[in-house]
């Protein structure tokens, strides 16, 4: 059985995919325990692989994108077998993790990490994108785990907040051919 805390039809408001209509699956807790987590991740129903593959359908119809999020979704054992099951069901699948736990990803499976306290080296080798969270300073120490690699990275202001936003675009100007500001469209715009 899978821990859920939401799953819902929106757009993808991040990072590379920006725009894209999706079902987001948000599984339930993390291990990791961040200050500014923004993300309210509590257990609020127990379901399994093939109901959360139901509800995908019920909700999104034929869109073909579903993210799996959190918390951290790769901390659930069944986490691989949902993955699986969406795309037997003809579903891209992204993956939205803190990249701490290492699970072997099929290689059409779209992997965003945002280390937060600890990166499993694996996860970062396979990272499509990353995501760095910049709270009152850029954490520049996490971009030698994705280095020579020619990943999108993404600076994402925490809260939205002018002074996070102001070091992000200086960062992304000091290193444009590496760093990009990577906002929260969605909530921007009033949506989940």
């Amino acid at each position: 059985m899978l821990g859920l805390a939401e799953s819902f039809y929106s757009i993808q408001g991040e990072g590379t995919w920006t725009g894209t209509p999706a079902v987001f699956v948000r599984l339930a807790g993390c291990n990791l325990n961040c200050r500014f987590c923004d993300t309210d991740f509590s257990l609020r129903a127990f379901a399994s692989v093939e109901s959360v593959v139901a509800r995908v359908s019920e909700l999104g119809g034929s869109c073909p994108t579903v993210i799996l999020t959190g918390g951290e979704p790769l901390a659930q054992r069944e986490s691989s077998a949902l993955i699986d099951a969406l795309r037997a069901d003809g579903r891209r699948v992204h993956v939205e993790s803190n990249g701490s736990v290492a699970v072997d990803l099929p290689p059409d499976v779209w992997l965003t990490v945002s280390p937060k306290e600890r990166l499993d080296p694996r996860m970062a080798a396979r990272a499509n994108e990353v995501k760095l969270i910049v709270d009152g300073r850029v954490p520049s120490e996490w971009l030698e785990a994705f280095a020579g690699r020619d990943v999108p990275t993404f600076l994402q202001p925490e809260g939205n907040k002018p002074a996070n936003v102001a070091l992000a675009i200086d960062a992304a100007k000091a290193s444009p051919g590496r760093l990009r500001l990577g906002l929260q469209t969605h909530k921007f715009i009033g949506v989940r």
